[in-house]
């Protein structure tokens, strides 16, 4: 029997009509150094890497230069982020920039509404997913586990959303299980966990939920070993995805007996 695993050729993650290998994506920020990036990078082998210009700073040119240069060297999609972006104005302007920079018409869509949660700004980010739609980007926009404001801007034209499990940074995996999974019932188009997983199990617990994929910055840059953990994702995710196709078992209320009972010899006591 060929035993050869197939899983990712046979169930692709495809994104506005693109084809990705991988259902992990991964920040670039945070990391202890560009080689540690590196090989946390050819660890996990994600879809696509995502990079904010204005964590570039005018003020370090030569850093801003290098860490150009080892996104080219990787060779993996980049994915432009509009992180700090607190209005519709500065993001529409970071996101035509990053067009520019990166040659991509991808762009993940931040738009702060809270400094101190970085919650997006949920009443002006349909909107503002509308402008970058019409200017022709394909925009995968972060957003709340909110299922009116996800369904708005899958109305507007987003093909994809990128709901959070909790706030960025926090590690502490998904927050409202109730309302994420109703989003991955009611939603059709491929939904990414963004922000707030905090271990390989909670990546695996979304992939098994039915969610697409997942972007990950925080808890790989952030570990011990960058490295391994980033390996460690990427194997939960896989095992999260194959699980989901393979179709969990349902809850039972009792215990069932998992031995088939047979042949057991009967005694005859006189």
């Amino acid at each position: 029997m060929d035993m050869t695993p197939t899983l990712t050729h046979q169930d692709p993650l495809v994104l506005y009509g693109e084809v990705f290998a991988s259902r992990l994506l991964l920040g670039t920020s945070r990391y202890p150094s560009p080689a540690t990036l590196r090989a946390a990078v050819q660890r996990a082998q994600p879809a696509m890497l995502t990079a904010s210009l204005r964590r570039q700073g005018a003020a370090q040119p030569e850093a801003g230069t290098a860490f150009w240069t080892l996104l080219q060297e990787l060779a993996v999609p980049v994915l432009p982020n509009t992180a700090g972006c607190h209005t519709a104005q500065e993001v529409i302007t970071t996101a035509q920039m990053a067009r520019e920079v990166f040659g991509t018409e991808w762009i993940k869509l931040e738009l702060i509404g809270d400094d101190y949660s970085l919650q997006p700004d949920t009443l002006n980010l349909v909107d503002c997913a509308r402008q970058l739609i019409d200017d022709g980007f394909k925009v995968l926009p972060y957003c709340t586990e909110d299922l009116v404001l996800c369904q708005r801007l899958v109305d507007v034209g987003c093909q994809a959303v990128m709901p959070w499990a909790a706030p960025i940074g926090t590690g502490q995996g998904p927050v409202n299980p109730y309302a994420m999974r109703l989003l991955r019932e009611r939603l059709e188009v491929p939904l990414i966990v963004d922000a707030g997983l905090g271990l390989p199990s909670h990546a695996c617990t979304v992939m098994e939920w039915g969610f697409d994929a997942v972007l990950l910055n925080t808890a790989v840059a952030l570990a011990q070993s960058p490295v391994d953990m980033a390996g460690a994702f990427a194997d939960a995710v896989r095992a999260g995805r194959a699980a989901f196709r393979a179709g969990a078992m349902q809850p039972q209320q009792q215990a069932q007996p998992s031995t088939p009972v047979m042949g057991t010899p009967f005694w005859h006591h006189t």
